[in-house]
């Protein structure tokens, strides 16, 4: 039992935003203790970021609404503060960083707060100079933020609120843009601070594995605005409640659990590394023996090829060099490789958004040098990480409708077409809705349909399932799966999650600094360390647990329970 006093205390807190009928938040009561490190989980519209406001007192200073109960931070009243006077005692960290930046470079972004409390200069110079040291920054301070690596980019995020000596750090989808060896980094250095600062953290993510790369205390899980439980990670994996309420477990848990082992928590199942398995390992090894696999081979024709491709924006900088690999008809590959390695530039030189140096893209057999974008985009689809950067239009069936409307297309065949699309996307009976109604994930769709009705033949997504909870990321990944088959078109995925690219593309394409390093089976790459090492990748846990089950064909195990899983999802 914690006998200190809690940092933050929420009794019986309840909270409506005033343009709603039901309470987002309702009775929370919740305690967290000074150096505790909380995971915050649940689905979209749980409650979880609303939460989060309450704590730096967006909610009720910026959000306005109905607010009871009580609520206490370090003994104070955020409401009574004020958005400003918590900043001194909560830092939070956004899940876009560059809506966080302010100034033209790292040291003045990490000065800021500093400038506004008219800290002396010699005392500013040297709290930016020690915030940088801890967070690895020293060599960028002269840097425009903007300009970093996505790892970095939250680095300096987070010394513009560390360097006010705040108390508790709260982080809002921390990793849900990095690469998954930065998103490690980022889960260890949290760690790292809190072990030498004097502080309490609090973290909101759907990446649960990867957040449990490092010890935390507890796991509060919220859903429909309430917690539905609180527990030790040991404990939590041990139940079914994270998957009960659409959150995804580590893999290694789902596969243990997939064996029909009963978990117990004393065998610490929060880290795959450390977990005692000596008792699991009979029911795994057994599982694996009577699980088979079955191999399909592709016997579709060449879409795309991809041949000694050469890319520079300037002098120094090539981007891309030598690559080239081919996309057989009906495929569903992913591009992986750390942030910066080239994946989007790869993708616009086949989208014809610029030109390569050399190298040939070849389109059916015929070299796409000749096709202007226009022509390229009637083949080739490509949609854009976030939604509202490809939206123009206002209502949902004009802004499908607008690639066909810009072509010059009959009205009566634009009609046929878009209400067609509408249907196969599940959003027919939204076709007269404003896209501002619509959530991010239906927004996705909305993005989707409008290359969709072009009818291409490749569809290129980048990150589909950023950001998205475990339900809507398998909602998007089922619908781009359906769509393929309706449609018999080829996807390819640039993507950062690991989870996506086992379970859903049969080949995976590592990119890292510019050259293609593998082409294969998705398994095989995640069960490879020195290529996991090189493009920013991280090994499957799924490899461990094969490997401590005295396995050795853990590539083998890897795909035998994701093509489980799979006919499980399939059946369901």
């Amino acid at each position: 039992m914690n006998t200190a006093s809690p940092i933050i205390e929420f009794s019986d807190v309840s909270f409506k935003y005033r343009a709603q009928t039901e309470p987002t938040l309702k009775n929370i009561n919740l305690k967290i203790y000074p150096g505790q490190k909380v995971l915050i989980a649940g689905q979209s519209g749980s409650g979880k970021s609303t939460l989060a406001h309450c704590l730096n007192a967006l909610i009720p200073c910026s959000f306005a609404g109905d607010m009871s109960g009580v609520l206490r931070v370090d003994g104070k009243e955020p409401s009574k503060l004020g958005v400003f006077g918590m900043s001194q005692i909560v830092g939070t960290v956004l899940q876009d960083t560059d809506g966080q930046f302010i100034a033209l470079t790292v040291a003045e972004d990490i000065a800021f707060a500093l400038e506004n409390d008219n800290m002396p200069q010699k005392e500013m110079f040297e709290k930016v100079s020690d915030v940088a040291e801890k967070l690895e920054l020293t060599d960028f301070l002269s840097n425009a933020p903007g300009a970093l690596s996505g790892g970095q980019k939250q680095r300096v995020s987070l010394g513009g609120v560390m360097a006010l000596d705040v108390k508790v750090l709260l982080f809002d989808e921390p990793l849900a843009n990095l690469d998954p060896a930065t998103g490690k980094r980022t889960i260890a250095l949290i760690d790292e601070l809190l072990k030498q600062e004097d502080l309490t953290v609090v973290i909101i993510e759907h990446r649960l594995e990867d957040v449990l790369y490092k010890d935390i205390d507890r796991i509060v899980l919220m859903e429909n605005g309430q917690i539905v439980a609180d527990k030790h990670p040991d404990e939590m994996l041990c139940t079914n409640l994270l998957p009960e309420h659409g959150i995804r477990e580590p893999l290694y848990v789902a596969a243990l659990k997939a064996a029909g082992v009963s978990l117990s928590p004393s065998s610490k199942p929060q880290h795959i590394e450390t977990m005692d398995v000596e008792n699991y390992k009979a029911q795994v090894r057994e599982w694996f023996t009577n699980t088979s696999l079955s191999r399909q081979k592709s016997t579709a024709d060449t879409l795309l090829s991809v041949s000694g491709l050469e890319y520079r924006y300037d002098e120094s900088r090539q981007v891309i060099k030598d690559v080239s690999f081919d996309i057989k008809r009906g495929e569903m590959i992913s591009l992986v490789g750390k942030n910066g390695a080239g994946k989007s530039t790869l993708a616009s030189l086949i989208c014809g958004f610029y030109e390569p140096d050399s190298g040939k893209i070849s389109f059916c057999g015929e070299d796409l040098k000749k096709k202007s974008i226009k022509e390229r985009g009637e083949k080739i689809g490509y949609v854009m990480q976030s939604p509202n950067q490809m939206i123009s239009k206002p209502m949902i069936y004009d802004e499908v409708a607008l690639g066909l409307v810009v072509r010059g297309v009959p009205e009566s065949v634009i009609k046929q077409k878009v209400n067609e699309t509408l249907k196969i996307c599940g959003l027919y009976p939204f076709r007269n809705w404003p896209v501002s109604a619509l959530s991010y994930g239906q927004k996705k769709r909305v993005s989707i349909a409008s290359i969709l009705v072009l009818n291409p033949e490749l569809l290129i997504l980048d990150e589909p399932t950023a950001g998205q909870d475990y339900q809507h990321y398998t909602e998007i990944m089922e619908f781009l799966c359906d769509i393929r088959k309706k449609l018999s078109i080829t996807i390819m995925m640039i993507t950062h999650d690991m989870h996506l690219m086992l379970e859903y593309t049969e080949r995976t394409l590592v990119l890292t600094d510019g050259k293609l390093i593998m082409d294969g089976k998705p398994e095989e790459v995640l069960t490879n360390d020195e290529i996991c090492e090189r493009a920013y990748l991280k090994r499957t846990s799924l490899y461990d647990l094969a490997r401590k089950c005295d396995i050795e064909e853990a590539d083998e195990f890897v795909a035998r329970f994701i093509e489980s899983e799979r006919m499980k999802k399939k059946n369901a």
